[in-house]
């Protein structure tokens, strides 16, 4: 599980894109969180979490102040959610979530990236149930056991720790997201968190190699160049 969510991470950041569109994402979703759950961090889990994960990304703070700002004056833009659901190059499986002012113009763009790269876009529920929402962190160390009894004594419900290549992951339900943040930081004050998010991982992997990497990293680039795509989730292994 914690190798799956890395090739993830690893396989985005390759066209993560420019700065400034990374900016806008994280200004409308903050703007959304903000609106929906309110405007204060500490009483709104959802935008502290947020705002946090936006400034280990270096997000500068006006982006995100300008983002509550908006959100406090109670106007602006309406924003909906949307998720695609199909199967990517190599049969890969692939949930793709958006933030959109025009469900039209998104759907068209998502398909378009499907339609050229070699995938198929299915109904809503068509992979979904092959992914598992879920709280992941990642951080250095070399001792799984350890971090197992940590989080054991702290009465945290976890589904998966393991090391590789210097790194632990951390797999819990998003449910527990705070209980693990909370007993792996009073455990180990000077832990560093790589990663530290809420997302889907899969189940199990789907192996893609020969001709459909290329392809496949033109699909990801395609979905990234869209503006109203927020996140990519995905079940590919490169096979380099």
């Amino acid at each position: 599980m914690g190798r799956a969510y890395q090739n993830r991470k690893e396989s985005m950041a390759k066209t993560a894109g420019q700065k400034t569109r990374l900016y806008s994402r994280y200004g409308k979703e903050i703007y959304v969180v903000a609106k929906q759950g309110g405007v204060e961090p500490d009483g709104n889990l959802s935008l502290r979490r947020l705002i946090e994960r936006a400034k280990k990304d270096q997000v500068p703070a006006h982006v995100i102040e300008r983002a509550i700002e908006k959100a406090k004056g109670g106007g602006g833009e309406d924003y909906d959610t949307a998720r695609y659901e199909g199967f990517g190059p190599g049969n890969c499986m692939v949930i793709v979530d958006c933030l959109t002012d025009n469900v039209k113009r998104t759907f068209t763009e998502v398909r378009q990236a499907f339609v050229k790269n070699d995938a198929k876009l299915g109904t809503p529920g068509t992979v979904g149930h092959m992914f598992d929402q879920s709280a992941v962190f990642v951080f250095p160390g070399e001792d799984e056991d350890a971090i197992l009894e940590i989080l054991m004594m702290a009465d945290v419900d976890v589904n998966d720790v393991e090391v590789e290549n210097g790194m632990i992951s951390v797999i819990a339900p998003h449910t527990e997201f705070f209980k693990v943040k909370t007993a792996l930081t009073d455990a180990m004050p000077d832990i560093n968190f790589e990663v530290e998010n809420i997302t889907f991982v899969p189940q199990n992997m789907t192996p893609v190699s020969g001709e459909d990497v290329a392809t496949f990293d033109k699909f990801i680039a395609a979905l990234e160049d869209c503006d109203d795509v927020q996140n990519v989730y995905h079940n590919a292994d490169i096979q380099e």
